[in-house]
């Protein structure tokens, strides 16, 4: 079953974990799935929007 899954960004104070890395959004496209992460939400941890559109997510604005 191909899923849609979404990364939100982190709203708490001081929080700097991510959900997922951009590596393990290559494997979850490769196995079919479509991944959305929400602007910005690696940032803290020192990930850009690039390199999660580069392992395949799609960028979205989950506030508009």
């Amino acid at each position: 079953m191909k899923m849609t899954i979404g990364v939100p960004a982190e709203t708490l104070a001081g929080e700097t974990r991510v959900a997922v890395t951009p590596e393990t959004v290559k494997k979850l496209v490769a196995s079919g799935h479509t991944v959305r992460v929400q602007s910005g939400a690696g940032v803290a941890a020192s990930v850009t929007d690039a390199a999660y559109q580069a392992a395949g997510a799609e960028i979205t604005n989950m506030n508009a």
